[in-house]
Parts: C-alpha cells; sequence; structure tokens
C-alpha cells in the first residue's frame, strides 16, 4: 500500500516545492491576492473619500470642466463611430485597381482628381494612411496617392457634416475647411510629383486581408481597432479642450489669441499635439471661442493631415525617410493655405 500511495504523495509534495519555487524566482513569494479583498478595499476607499470627490465636483471649476468635456465628447463620439465604419469599409472592401482605372493617367491631372475623391469616399487618418499604402502598391501614381492621403480625412462627408454640426450658423468655416483642405492636398502631391524620389517611398507588404482573405474578420477587427484608438484620442483632445476652457487663465488664452500670428502657431501645434480625429476636432475647434477663425481654421486643417499618431503611421506604413521630409513640409503648407483661405472666405 506504501508503494501504491506512497510515491504519488511524494510526488504531489515535490511538485507543490518545485512550483512554491518558482514562484519565489519568479519575484512572487508565496503572495496570493484575494480580489474580493482588494475589491472590498477600493470601495472602502470609495466610500471614504467621497465627501472629498463630491466637494470638488461641486466647485465652479470642475463644473465647467465636466460641462466642456461631456459636451465634446457627446457630439463627437456619433461621427467618428460613422467615419470608422466607412473607412474600415473602405479600406477592406474597395481594392485599389478602382482608383486605377479611375484616376487621370496623367499625374498633375491626377492630384486634383484624387483630391476630389476624398470628397467622395469617407476615411479617417487611421484608415487613409493604409489605404494610401494600398493605392501605391496597386500602380496609382505616388502624388496622386499623396493628394488622396491628406484630402480623404478632410474633406469627407462625416467630417464636413460634423463641422457643420459643431459650428452652427456658420457655413463659411465648413466651406473654408473644404478648400483649404483640398488646396493644401493638392500642393504637397504636386509638390511630391516635382521633388519626391521614389526611394523615399517604401510602402510596407500587403497583410493577407487586403489581398482579399477574411475580409468581414478583416472589417469588425479594423472597427475594433479604430474605435479603441480614436476614441482614445478623443477623450484626450475633450480634456484637453476643457482644462484649456476652465483652468487656463483667461487672460493667458486672449494674451496668444490676441496676436493673429502665435494664434495660429499655437492652434496648428496643438492639432499636432492632441492627434484628435478629424470626425472629433471640430468640436473641439468649436469650443476654443477665444482664437480667431482663422486660427481655428488651421486647427482644423493642419490636424488630419499632420500629427504624432500619423507620423508614426507613415512612418510604419512608407518608411521613416518618408516621415521626415513628409511631416514638416505638410505642417508648413497647411499652416500656410490655411492662413491665405482664411483670410478670403473668413
Amino acid at each position: 500500500m506504501e508503494r501504491k500511495y506512497g510515491r504519488p504523495l511524494v510526488t504531489a509534495i515535490d511538485e507543490s516545492r518545485r512550483r512554491a519555487g518558482k514562484r519565489d524566482q519568479d519575484g512572487v513569494p508565496g503572495w496570493n491576492v484575494d480580489p474580493v479583498l482588494v475589491l472590498t478595499l477600493v470601495l472602502l476607499v470609495g466610500f471614504l473619500a467621497q465627501g472629498p470627490v463630491r466637494r470638488l465636483l461641486s466647485t465652479p471649476v470642475m463644473q465647467s470642466w465636466m460641462t466642456v468635456f461631456v459636451a465634446v465628447v457627446v457630439q463627437a463620439l456619433p461621427f467618428l463611430v460613422l467615419g470608422v465604419l466607412l473607412s474600415a469599409g473602405l479600406a477592406v472592401f474597395v481594392p485599389p485597381s478602382v482608383f486605377t482605372r479611375v484616376l487621370p493617367k496623367r499625374p498633375a491631372l491626377a492630384v486634383p482628381v484624387a483630391g476630389l475623391a476624398g470628397a467622395i469616399l469617407p476615411g479617417c487618418e487611421c484608415a487613409s494612411v493604409p489605404v494610401a499604402g494600398a493605392l501605391v502598391r496597386g500602380g496609382v501614381t505616388p502624388s496622386a496617392a499623396v493628394a488622396f492621403l491628406l484630402s480623404a480625412p478632410a474633406i469627407n462627408p462625416v467630417v464636413l457634416t460634423a463641422t457643420a454640426v459643431a459650428f452652427p450658423g456658420q457655413p463659411q468655416m465648413v466651406v473654408a475647411r473644404f478648400a483649404a483642405s483640398l488646396a493644401a492636398s493638392c500642393v504637397m502631391g504636386w509638390l511630391w510629383q516635382r521633388l519626391g524620389r521614389p526611394d523615399w517611398l517604401r510602402p510596407r507588404a500587403a497583410h493577407a486581408h487586403e489581398d482579399g482573405d477574411g475580409r468581414g474578420a478583416a472589417f469588425w477587427g479594423s472597427v475594433r481597432h479604430d474605435v479603441l484608438h480614436a476614441g482614445g484620442f478623443l477623450v484626450g483632445g475633450a480634456m484637453a479642450a476643457a482644462t484649456l476652457k476652465a483652468v487656463v487663465p483667461a487672460s493667458w488664452l486672449h494674451a496668444a489669441a490676441g496676436h493673429p500670428v502665435l494664434a495660429v502657431l499655437a492652434l496648428s501645434v496643438l492639432a499636432v499635439l492632441l492627434s484628435i480625429c478629424s470626425e472629433a476636432d471640430a468640436f473641439v475647434a468649436s469650443s476654443l471661442t477665444q482664437f480667431s477663425p482663422t486660427a481655428r481654421l488651421a486647427f482644423l486643417v493642419v490636424g488630419p493631415m499632420i500629427d504624432l499618431k500619423l507620423f508614426g503611421m507613415q512612418a510604419a506604413t512608407f518608411g521613416r525617410g518618408f516621415a521626415l521630409r513628409f511631416a514638416p513640409v505638410t505642417f508648413v503648407v497647411a499652416v500656410l493655405v490655411a492662413v491665405l483661405t482664411g483670410a478670403v472666405l473668413l
């Protein structure tokens, strides 16, 4: 009986000791975290802190902050989700050969046609970069792909509708955003045609779903990724806008907004840093009432063309050499075109 039952018992004890030793080596010397205890402690801390938290939230500054934050998120979120759905469908279900057949053969004419295609085929920043990469791989001239890359997130119907909702009674802002974004996209396309070199543009190899496999799974995977990714930037942008509105002293904002050049540069840099999805940036811009319409137009034109997340995506898709040359030139062109358009239309 000892041989039959004793050996398994010793083996089990040795196995238990080995597991305990492995936990010690991993830096967890026998600690067992009880999730019920953790939840109880969290609830207890929340109960004890409800008084100070309630007093903090009842202050005028926090109430103003929450009002702006909730307003921006609630108004922008439906447009963001709609834009992600449409752009994912465009990236997954529309083959690049469609653009190759539609675009003119001459690159100088293909650039404005590709730019105008952005007004018909919606795509947010997260989708426009891989779509542009697919266009280059499918034989579309790079200058036309560049124009589409910049115009699609800025002048598609979802973005223009969101801009109209964010700026009620100001149709000139919608027209100015369309004109400035399209003009900047075409200028960048023509600049690439004139000065670009093929070795600067190195699109990565296509994934399996881009070749037609598992399109349904690729669509929903793209939707989930883009909603979470863009939603995080939306929340961050809304928090920044609410902070500027409620916390930053009004004298500082008026000082920056009172200088035309400084105001344009400040909001242009802010657009790069916030990296808000183009379907939501109009609601942030509309909350910055201290700044001139031209400065807010620069915010709307620069953001969809170059920001922190776009720089990373462009470097990953086309190569670091492309992104290092493309980003600063795009920023300068977008700012200049926005200022000229604002002077004429606003």
